[in-house]
């Protein structure tokens, strides 16, 4: 089984939309949103997919929500038919954190054998061989200490270590002043970081928001040679569930 985040009628968040971060941004994809995960970013936009009631920790928004209207559980077969009747050519996991449940994703990538996966991922887990070789590309987005996460839980050495010698990961770092930055160039100095494979996107949940710390952070990754990601899907659709 998979344990799925709820859409706004409460049903699955599958989904077919436009890539809105990281690499393959503007692209047709399937997207399927998983929940639970083991950080809690302050900012987080999707905190719906971790902050039930009963759990304290920090959010910037406060607000708390009913684990069973915001979860459900799918058989791994299920969730394969919905996404394979979207489609698309790309298949994007996220979440929450997907890696928590790879054992079954495994088992569901297995039936979508010609489709191409992307995996979200806040870096901290390492994927099994059985789902690694199912993946074509991970998007790694390592929290900064502006996230309010424990260094410790959030960059662990050995795992930055990895995606960094890993061709098929993308880094995408969220930012939210000038600061940022320059934690992302020491950890690209610490870990040697190609700075080809870091994308640096303004955290916000608005377009007004975007657009201002766009106006700093462009001339940044000019500066730095880093690429710079926009959140597409937050022009199109708004901050809302299933885009």
């Amino acid at each position: 089984m998979l344990t799925l985040a709820t859409d706004d009628t409460g049903g699955p968040e599958i989904f077919a939309s436009l890539q809105g971060e990281g690499p393959s941004q503007g692209k047709p994809c399937a997207f399927v949103r998983l929940s639970r995960c083991n950080l809690a970013c302050v900012w987080c936009d999707t905190a719906y997919t971790w902050r039930f009631e009963g759990d304290n920790r920090p959010h910037r928004s406060g607000l708390t929500y009913e684990r069973t209207a915001n979860q459900v559980a799918l058989p791994e077969d299920e969730v394969a038919r919905r996404i394979a009747a979207l489609g698309q050519p790309r298949l994007v996991i996220t979440g929450g954190e997907p890696l928590l449940q790879a054992a079954a994703l495994a088992r569901m990538l297995a039936l979508l054998p010609d489709i191409r996966v992307e995996i979200e991922t806040n870096g901290t887990v390492a994927p099994p061989p059985a789902l690694d070789a199912l993946v074509a590309q991970y998007n790694v987005s390592p929290k900064l200490a502006h996230s309010g996460n424990p260094a410790d839980l959030a960059l662990p050495p050995e795992r930055l270590t990895a995606w960094a010698t890993e061709p098929r990961a993308a880094l995408k770092f969220v930012v939210a002043e000038p600061a940022d930055v320059d934690e992302v160039l020491a950890l690209a100095e610490r870990y040697a970081i190609p700075r080809t494979r870091i994308w640096l996107m303004a955290e916000g949940t608005d377009p007004a928001t975007l657009n201002a710390r766009e106006t700093w952070l462009a001339p940044l990754c000019l500066e730095h040679g880093l690429t710079l990601s926009n959140r597409l899907h937050i022009h199109l659709y708004g901050d809302t569930r299933g885009t």
